[in-house]
């Protein structure tokens, strides 16, 4: 007997799923007044509650392996749209971003990567916060290695317009 693809399918989460999920990714008293947005397939946001505090916060995408859920403040979501866009974001609009529930798998060298190869350097992240949009030369002064150690700050992406300081939390 053959599984259909409804017996094989998962439920797409609620509303009150995704705003849970997302609010994971910052401390409380960031998550709790933030706006909750969630992205579709073709990369249209949605937004699932409004908030009062000028972050933004996302769940985790279940498309990836393991829980991803952010949260930032308008400048990182202006880079978020570039990066998601595929344009160039704003150099020295400084952004601010949390994934305290940790990151998954990705690539340290190319931020368009959706698995690992012999040449993408795939890297995994716990918790951590991150900094973005900051002038060239912020970001020389911390380690740019495609192969980091991810438990001290570096730089993910560097050298392309999406590179940014992956900062680790306890």
């Amino acid at each position: 007997m053959h599984a259909t693809a409804d017996t094989n399918a998962k439920a797409a989460p609620t509303d009150t799923d995704l705003v849970k999920s997302a609010m994971t990714a910052a401390p409380a008293k960031v998550s709790q007044h933030a706006t909750i947005v969630t992205m579709d397939d073709s990369g249209k946001m949605r937004t699932v509650r409004k908030g009062t505090n000028g972050f933004t916060c996302m769940p985790d995408n279940p498309e990836t392996p393991g829980p991803d859920p952010m949260c930032m403040d308008q400048n990182a979501m202006e880079w978020v749209h570039a990066w998601i866009a595929h344009t160039t974001p704003t150099h020295g609009k400084v952004g601010f971003m949390y994934m305290l529930s940790g990151g998954t798998d990705a690539s340290n060298t190319d931020p368009y990567a959706t698995k690992p190869s012999s040449e993408n350097h795939w890297v995994k992240t716990g918790p951590h916060v991150m900094i973005v949009g900051a002038d060239s030369s912020f970001y020389d002064t911390y380690p740019k290695g495609a192969d980091p150690d991810t438990a001290v700050p570096y730089i993910m992406w560097a050298g392309t317009p999406y590179q940014h300081l992956m900062v680790p939390v306890k």
